[in-house]
């Protein structure tokens, strides 16, 4: 079997090419504006599939993790975004080329590459990072392109076609000027993400560079998130669990939704998010009970209203939890506020205050309620009784 292998850097080969990218970087950096490029197709890429699967811990692979969270996140990004096209490397368990990953997001001109593995280490090691395409810095990260570069093994012809792939130092290198630009919205991207799975109370490792395969032929901005060590038999917990994967995508969305409206220059959204962040609520001190909500700044709900005289109209509520099982109405995580309960995605999701096409007087309670001790407030709406994105509330309550 052919041997693949990423070269060690020699520093002093790339003196001179960092030389000159140095500049040609430097000039490209800023060339990217908001409000000048649109997200309109977005392909995700479950790792591994099929014959392939991946790395594993005492209770699930890494390829079924993968698909579940790359399902969900499509799933959300299709219903808040249906103008986006999503494409699937793989919706099922299928084995598929490394290169022909790259290829359906190339054929498709999607905007964004978002392709989705599990870690594998020693048992302590735990944690989430995302990679971006560039050079290696440390063996570990080495360690883990090659890991998920030795796919190619697999393939048909046993990584015949990759014999004379360049993943040299000069090549990652030469292919970042090529890719200036692509490369700092990937970071931007990556940034973003790294943020969501803090705010979920993951162990941040942080953003990283290394040569992988899938990201340097794809030919816009593009991840690899390793969402976490199936070898930690506390992470592997986690990442099987279906409510879990659901927060993972969440955050994944969370972080897309992010750099879309910065990149689209959408204002109005900045801050509001239409999924939880998954950080547990920060404790009220001790000697501050909250019973009870003030609201001095918005206006005040609409209360004891019929569904009937909810139809055709948009609904700003303040989603204040969110829970893998039921929680009575009377829970003191409530603080005394009247809640709304609705079902979504596996899990339980409670709400307060009723605004008709007030977006201003939700967002102002929002406000009060981070300050009262519920810190992952957020706005969410509906319409006929379904959640619907804010982008399409927004235009529907004009």
């Amino acid at each position: 079997m052919q041997s693949y292998k990423i070269k060690r850097i020699n520093t002093e080969k790339i003196f001179l090419i960092v030389l000159f990218t140095g500049f040609f970087l430097f000039r490209n950096a800023y060339s990217q504006t908001s409000g000048t490029q649109a997200i309109k197709t977005v392909c995700i890429d479950a790792g591994h599939g099929g014959k392939d699967p991946g790395c594993h811990g005492g209770i699930v692979n890494e390829k079924t993790v993968c698909l579940n969270m790359a399902l969900k996140l499509g799933k959300m990004i299709k219903e808040h975004y249906p103008d986006v096209k999503v494409i699937y490397t793989r919706d099922k368990d299928v084995f598929v080329d490394l290169d022909e990953r790259a290829k359906i997001a190339n054929r498709n001109n999607a905007d964004l590459f978002i392709c989705i593995h599990a870690n594998s280490a020693s048992p302590a090691a735990y944690g989430t990072e995302t990679y971006v395409l560039g050079l290696h810095r440390t063996e570990a990260q080495l360690k883990i392109a090659e890991k998920e570069n030795s796919s190619i093994y697999l393939e048909e012809d046993g990584g015949a076609k990759y014999k004379d792939f360049d993943m040299s130092p000069d090549a990652i290198i030469f292919k970042q000027l090529q890719m200036a630009v692509y490369l700092d919205l990937a970071i931007k991207f990556a940034t973003n993400l790294q943020s969501e799975f803090k705010r979920l109370g993951r162990y941040d490792r942080g953003v990283k560079q290394a040569g992988f395969i899938v990201l340097y032929k794809t030919t816009m901005p593009s991840v690899l998130i390793e969402s976490g060590f199936l070898t930690n038999p506390s992470e592997e917990k986690f990442l099987a669990d279906e409510v879990s994967q659901t927060k993972m995508a969440e955050a994944m969305f969370v972080a897309f939704q992010k750099y879309k409206n910065e990149l689209e220059g959408v204002d109005v959204m900045k801050g509001v998010t239409p999924v939880k962040e998954y950080k547990q609520p920060e404790k009220v001190a001790e000697n501050k009970v909250v019973t009870s909500v003030e609201n001095k700044t918005a206006a005040p709900a609409v209360q004891n209203i019929s569904e009937e005289e909810l139809i055709n109209k948009v609904v700003f509520r303040v989603q204040i939890e969110t829970s893998g099982v039921k929680i009575p109405a009377s829970s003191s995580k409530f603080k005394g506020l009247t809640v709304f309960e609705y079902f979504q995605d596996a899990l339980y999701k409670y709400t307060t205050g009723v605004y008709i096409n007030d977006f201003k007087s939700a967002n102002a309670l929002k406000n009060e309620l981070r300050e009262n001790g519920f810190a992952n407030a957020f706005v969410v709406a509906f319409y006929n009784g379904e959640r619907i994105s804010l982008d399409e509330a927004l235009k529907r309550s004009k």
